[in-house]
């Protein structure tokens, strides 16, 4: 139940008047927006609130909403569907090491696997702070507070994202660090670009003028839409791996691609103070998931509802095991022994048995007792 007040006495009475409208005049009551206020008890996005208010699900005080234009403030009651909206959780963070193959959306028009499809059971309604397209990999934080991520996606965050990039194609460092000044690229103009030359393996060819695969070391602090990739091609290095190593403070580590792990309460007060609103700050110092899990990938098993076509006909070709004839799981019957059997003396044991008695120490002479 949506409620921030002090104040115990219930709301006023249900009616129009309890329904404040978010104008510019004074009278305008302190608070979040009912969209706002949703999202942040994990309902759903904040469009989403507002297609859910045109459908007439959501009430405040009991009077239906028929705008997204009204602030919910302490003491009201919100509901949807007639169900009282439950209060908002603390703030809480993920990382999550977001594999190749996978659109960082809820829905995709165009029907490709999502980021939000594959996360581990367990989580709440959560973002993304920022953006990896489908052929990045690499760390994805992940939070429920949508304010927190609009902070941190900001240029004037400062917040650092690192990269490793493989490239193809032929260039510098003295070219490399002239992106530092910053480059316009289609009419889109991109800041600083920190890149170092890690490694070039030469490619075989008679001229010697053909591409080399580079390894690079990349930092930008803006995070444009697919900001690296096209700084590089400006340059001519064509991208054909991209791996975030870390966005701010926050490091990839040793994730695997689809693990996920939801950072400490403690990291979020440290680093984090000032971003988020001291009634949201988390408390405490431990989480609530375990410190990893794996998400699903998006290859399924073969054979799956993830498989394609080709697979699935390759898995449905094969030959059925034969079955198996009753007692055929039996062990087989030792074989006669076929060897020379041991020499029995007549009235006496075998040699296989006189073997111990043989090997047993014999007595020696007996010591002269002293005073004999």
């Amino acid at each position: 139940m949506i409620r921030h007040s002090k104040d115990p006495s219930p709301p006023a009475a249900q009616g129009q008047d309890n329904v404040r409208p978010d104008d510019n005049s004074t009278a305008t009551p302190s608070g979040d927006r009912v969209a706002k206020a949703l999202a942040r008890a994990g309902v759903a996005s904040r469009r989403e609130v507002e297609r859910l208010i045109e459908a007439g699900r959501v009430a405040l005080n009991g009077q239906v909403l028929t705008t997204p234009a009204v602030k919910v403030a302490p003491g009201d009651i919100l509901t949807l569907d007639g169900n009282v909206v439950s209060d908002a959780e603390p703030t809480r963070l993920w990382r999550y090491h977001k594999p190749v193959g996978l659109v960082t959306t809820h829905k995709d028009p165009n029907g490709r696997p999502t980021v939000f499809e594959h996360l581990p059971e367990g989580l709440p309604r959560v973002i993304s702070i920022g953006r990896l397209d489908l052929s990045s990999e690499g760390l994805l934080l992940l939070t429920n507070d949508g304010t927190l991520a609009r902070a941190l996606e900001l240029p004037s965050s400062g917040w650092v994202r690192r990269y490793r990039a493989r490239a193809r194609g032929r260039t510098s460092q003295a070219a490399l660090d002239k992106l530092k000044a910053g480059v316009t690229v289609e009419g889109v103009r991109y800041g600083a670009v920190e890149a170092r030359l890690d490694k070039a393996k030469e490619s075989a060819s008679a001229d010697g003028k053909a591409p080399a695969n580079l390894w690079l070391s990349v930092a930008i602090s803006e995070g444009k839409n697919r900001e690296v990739r096209r700084v590089l091609e400006s340059i001519g290095l064509q991208v054909n791996r991209l791996m975030r190593l870390s966005y701010g403070p926050f490091q990839l580590g040793t994730l695997e691609p689809g693990e996920v792990e939801e950072v400490g309460p403690r990291v979020i007060r440290e680093q984090l103070v000032g971003l988020i609103a001291p009634e949201n700050m988390p408390k405490g110092d431990r989480t609530v998931l375990p410190p990893a899990r794996k998400a699903a990938s998006p290859q399924r098993r073969a054979g799956g509802a993830g498989a394609g076509p080709a697979k699935k006909a390759k898995i449905e070709d094969k030959a059925p095991k034969p079955a198996y004839k009753a007692g055929w799981a039996r062990p087989k019957a030792k074989a006669p022994f076929k060897g020379t059997p041991k020499r029995k003396t007549e009235g006496g044991p075998t040699k296989l048995e006189a073997a111990p008695a043989a090997r047993a120490r014999k007595p020696g002479p007996r010591r002269p007792q002293k005073g004999r």
